[in-house]
């Protein structure tokens, strides 16, 4: 396949909203809108909202949006929705709860499927935000579809990552502490009017009190999302927070992590595609791979045989 290096047009909504299909559908045409696209740096600010199902993200983002929007920023949502069951595609309950912002031009939401992934967000989210930002922009949230010990891949993407809890579903801590505190740039607790707030909010202060993380002090906010109590001060925090990103060099330091991320999960993934190809053909590859399933060789004997041989 020849693939063009012609720059890619983004030009309209329209033109934005199929390249984000392309990139999503995966393969030869999602890599080649990206190499089209070039290495264009990041101008935006990318922010990640992740936390239990529940926790009232979405509505959250809805509210963050239309503080945003006051001060004259335009804003690129990218929705990862649970999957359909039967289609696999997204069920979009967070395309119909921003529904306030359908009619504004200032702002492009896209709801993508989770699918098999258990990262949290869709495979083609990163490069999702990457054209939501060459487009231009000002802020890009990515919404994740719910938190676990391997939904961590929000890091992967966001120059802000916040992590949302709210009192009443049960241990809030157990449920953060694997991993998602070390990611996290800020806390919110949502649903804050309701009994046990307080204490979900002193849990997160211990905790981050005894694991001596987040050097820039991230705060542990409280918001009513659905009467935008806390909101105003969440977008303040934010701003601080990337002010501390710029001051300190770490958003350029954090940018280059990722993209360095992001060349050696292709990479892997490309050998993976090539690795998997050369078993189904045949040959002397599937040969060792059928001799450690006949118990011939260990696999750690196979795995280092494939690689010599691959």
């Amino acid at each position: 396949m020849v693939i063009t290096r012609d720059p890619i047009v983004l030009d309209s909504p329209r033109a934005l909203a199929r390249l984000i299909t392309r990139v999503e559908r995966g393969g030869q045409d999602a890599e080649e809108v990206m190499r089209r696209l070039g290495p264009r740096p990041l101008t935006g600010r990318v922010i990640g909202i992740t936390g239990p199902p529940g926790s009232g993200k979405s509505t959250l983002v809805d509210r963050l949006v239309a503080v945003a929007r006051a001060e004259g920023r335009t804003v690129g949502i990218i929705a990862i929705d649970p999957s359909s069951p039967f289609s696999g595609g997204a069920i979009m309950g967070d395309r119909v709860r921003m529904l306030s912002h359908s009619g504004d031009s200032g702002v492009f939401i896209r709801s993508m499927a989770a699918r098999d992934n258990l990262g949290g967000l869709a495979h083609a989210s990163r490069d999702a935000a990457r054209l939501m930002d060459a487009y231009g922009f000002d802020l890009i949230i990515l919404e994740t579809v719910g938190v676990g010990q391997s939904e961590l891949d929000v890091v992967k993407v966001a120059d802000s990552v916040v992590v949302v809890a709210v009192p009443g579903l049960g241990d809030t801590i157990q449920t953060l502490k694997a991993g998602i505190l070390e990611i996290a740039d800020l806390f919110v607790v949502n649903m804050a009017d309701r009994p046990g707030a307080d204490r979900t909010v002193a849990e997160l202060r211990t905790m981050l009190n005894l694991g001596g993380v987040l050097p820039w002090g991230s705060p542990v906010l409280q918001t009513v999302a659905t009467e935008d109590r806390g909101v105003p001060e969440l977008w303040d925090a934010l701003k601080r927070h990337w002010e501390h990103l710029e001051t300190s060099g770490e958003l350029a330091m954090r940018r280059r992590r990722r993209v360095e991320t992001e060349v050696v999960e292709l990479v892997e993934r490309e050998l993976r595609r090539r690795l998997r190809a050369q078993l189904e053909a045949g040959g002397e590859l599937a040969g060792v791979l059928d001799a450690a399933r006949s118990g011939e060789l260990d696999p750690h004997t196979a795995a280092a045989r494939i690689i010599e041989r691959g």
